[in-house]
C-alpha cells in the first residue's frame, strides 16, 4: 500500500489545524447476533488519515503552534500471537509505525492515561463531538483529569472545535490517489450492471440479478456494497429505496438497479433501468428517453464555477417539459417548477458528493448561497421518474420507474463520467441483452 497519501493528508490537516491536539477514533466492531460481528469496515474519517483497518484504534495529532511541525501518534492493538491463530494477523504498535509512517505508535490499553498527558497545555481540542457518545465520556475523563492537575500548572483547553468540519473540506476534493481508486469502483460497478443485464430474463427473481452484482463486485476484488442495492422491478421501482429484492421479474415490465461496489474504503453508486425482456416499448421508451435527455443536461451543467444546484436546475426543466408533453402534467414550465409540481413524479435532488461514503461529506450551501463545483469534487447524476397509477395519469405509463446515475468527477475543463462502462442508451442496453452469456 502507498502510505504517501496518507501522510500527505495528515500533514494538510495539521497545517488546517494551526495548533492544538486532535483524536479522531476509528469505529467499533459490532454484534450482529449472539457471537457474530458485522464484517468489520474502518471509520470514514479515520481511514482517510491513516489507512490503517485495525479496529480499536485511535489517531492522535499534535501541531504546537501554526506553521510548526506536527507529531502524528497511532494507538493501536498489541501484537498477540494467541489472538491471530483465531481472528488474524495484528500489526502491534511498532510495526503499525514503521509501515503507515506515524511518528509515534502505543497499545490501545495505554490510550487513556497517554492521552491526558498529551492533552495538557493544548490550547485547543479538535474533537468529533457528539458522533459517538462512548468516545465523548472518554475525551471529557481526559479532560476533568488534566483539570484536576490545576495545582501544578497544568491546564486543559480552553476551546473545542469539531474535526469533521475541517477534515470534511479535506475530503470533498479528491487526490490523484482517491479518483485511481473511485476509477476502478465504477468499472468494477459498470461491469456488474452488465452482468445483471445479461441476467435478467422474465420468471427470473430481484434477488437473483442481486446476486449477480455481488460476484461481479468480489471477483474484481471490491470488499463490499457500498450500500444496500436495490433490484426494483415493475411497480418497486417507484419506491426509491426499495431493498427487498424478493420479487419475480415479469415480462413487459422494467427492472430499475441502483447498486456500487465498494473498492478500498471509496463507494460507487450506479443507477440503470432496462426492460425484463431486453426491449423498451411505449410508454417504458417514452420516460427512458426523457429520463435520460435530462441526465444529459445536468452533465453538461457540470463546469468548474458552475453551482452545486446547476444539473438539478437543469435536470428539472427538461423532466417538466416531458411531463407536460406525456400529458402527465399540465400547465408552463416555468409554473410547475416554481409550483413545484413536477415533485409528484420527480421527488429528490439530482445528486449528491460522492467518495468515501456513498451519500459523501461536505456542505453544499454557505449561508444561502450554493457551492461552486471545482476540479477534484466527484458529484452524482440521477435524475428520475417515478409514476404511480392515478385516476389522472393514463394507464400506460402506470408503475413505470425510471433512474439513470452515473459519478461524475468535476474536471480543470468540465467533467468526466467515470462509471459509463454500464451502457444507458436504449439502443446499447437492447444490443447488449441480446447476449445472454454470463461468464
Amino acid at each position: 500500500m502507498e502510505i504517501a497519501p496518507y501522510i500527505a493528508r495528515r500533514q494538510q490537516l495539521a497545517e488546517r489545524m494551526g495548533s492544538g491536539i486532535a483524536v479522531v477514533a476509528t469505529a467499533p466492531e459490532r454484534v450482529r447476533n449472539s457471537d457474530n460481528h458485522y464484517a468489520y469496515r474502518s471509520d470514514s474519517y479515520f481511514h482517510y488519515l491513516t489507512g490503517f483497518g485495525e479496529p480499536e484504534s485511535v489517531l492522535v495529532m499534535i501541531v504546537d503552534a501554526p506553521g510548526s511541525s506536527s507529531r502524528s501518534i497511532l494507538f493501536c492493538r498489541d501484537k498477540d500471537q494467541t489472538k491471530e491463530i483465531w481472528d488474524g494477523f495484528r500489526w502491534g504498535p511498532e510495526a503499525a509505525r514503521e509501515t503507515f509512517g506515524f511518528d509515534e505508535a502505543h497499545s490501545t490499553t495505554e490510550f487513556d492515561t497517554k492521552f491526558a498527558e498529551l492533552l495538557a497545555n493544548q490550547p485547543i481540542l479538535h474533537h468529533s463531538l457528539g458522533h459517538d457518545a462512548a468516545w465523548d465520556a472518554r475525551i471529557a475523563a481526559a479532560l476533568n483529569a488534566v483539570r484536576a492537575q490545576v495545582r501544578t500548572g497544568k491546564r486543559a483547553p480552553a476551546e473545542m472545535r469539531d474535526i469533521r468540519a475541517t477534515i470534511d473540506e479535506m475530503r470533498l476534493l479528491k487526490d490523484a490517489a482517491e479518483l485511481t481508486i473511485m476509477r476502478r469502483a465504477a468499472s468494477i460497478s459498470g461491469a456488474a450492471h452488465c452482468r445483471a443485464m445479461r441476467a435478467a430474463a422474465p420468471g427470473r427473481h430481484e434477488y437473483e440479478l442481486d446476486a449477480e452484482l455481488l460476484h461481479e463486485f468480489r471477483r474484481h476484488g471490491s470488499q463490499a456494497p457500498a450500500y444496500t442495492s436495490i433490484v426494483a422491478g415493475g411497480a418497486n421501482a417507484c419506491v426509491l429505496h426499495y431493498s427487498d429484492n424478493n420479487q419475480p421479474l415479469r415480462d413487459g415490465e422494467l427492472v430499475l438497479i441502483d447498486a456500487g461496489c465498494e473498492l478500498d474504503g471509496y463507494a460507487s453508486d450506479i443507477t440503470r433501468t432496462f426492460p425484463v425482456n431486453g426491449r423498451f416499448v411505449g410508454a417504458q421508451a417514452d420516460v427512458y428517453t426523457l429520463v435520460l435527455a435530462a441526465q444529459h443536461a445536468a452533465i453538461a451543467a457540470i463546469v468548474p464555477g458552475a453551482t452545486f444546484a446547476a444539473p438539478h436546475d437543469a435536470a428539472v426543466r427538461v423532466l417538466a417539459q416531458g411531463m407536460v408533453d406525456l400529458k402527465l402534467l399540465e400547465g408552463t414550465v416555468d409554473a410547475i417548477i416554481e409550483t413545484e409540481s413536477y415533485k409528484r413524479f420527480y421527488m429528490h435532488r439530482t445528486g449528491h458528493w460522492l467518495g468515501m461514503d456513498v451519500h459523501d461529506v461536505g456542505m453544499v450551501k454557505s449561508g444561502e448561497q450554493w457551492r461552486t463545483l471545482e476540479p477534484g469534487m466527484v458529484i452524482t447524476v440521477e435524475p428520475g421518474c417515478y409514476i404511480r397509477p392515478g385516476d389522472d395519469v393514463p394507464p400506460a405509463f402506470w408503475n413505470i420507474g425510471v433512474r439513470i446515475e452515473d459519478d461524475v468527477v468535476i474536471t480543470a475543463t468540465g467533467s468526466e463520467v467515470i462509471s459509463d462502462a454500464a451502457p444507458k442508451a436504449i439502443a446499447d442496453i437492447e444490443a447488449l441483452m441480446r447476449d445472454r452469456h454470463i461468464a
